[in-house]
């Protein structure tokens, strides 16, 4: 189960579309995420890609905790197609974002 809210996962969406125009805002609002969504925003990130199923979605967020080596805006930066991956772990956890994305737009 997570607690993120959409809203929060599609900020990090749109300003990691954005590329370097929004680098700098994408860092410092995933550095201001506490460190529950941190976890929950790497895990879905993981299941966007493959790396965990959606029904495995504690078990990412339990390994997104104890596995973090770096601050989690530096690694989800580096992840190459992080927008995509996003996207595609709310669709895989049935999470419909399409008003959220409105919002922001």
């Amino acid at each position: 189960m997570i607690d993120i809210t959409p809203a929060t996962v599609v900020q990090v969406i749109f300003l990691a579309r954005e590329e370097s125009i929004a680098e700098a805002q994408l860092h410092e609002f995933i550095a201001g995420l506490n460190d529950d969504e941190k976890a929950e925003l790497t895990a879905i990130a993981w299941i966007g890609r493959g790396s965990f199923e959606p029904e495995e979605i504690d078990d990412a967020i339990d390994t997104a905790r104890t596995e973090a080596t770096v601050p989690t805006e530096d690694y989800l930066m580096g992840m190459p197609h992080l927008a995509e991956n996003l996207e595609s772990g709310l669709e895989m956890l049935g999470i419909d974002v399409s008003g959220e994305e409105e919002d922001l737009l």
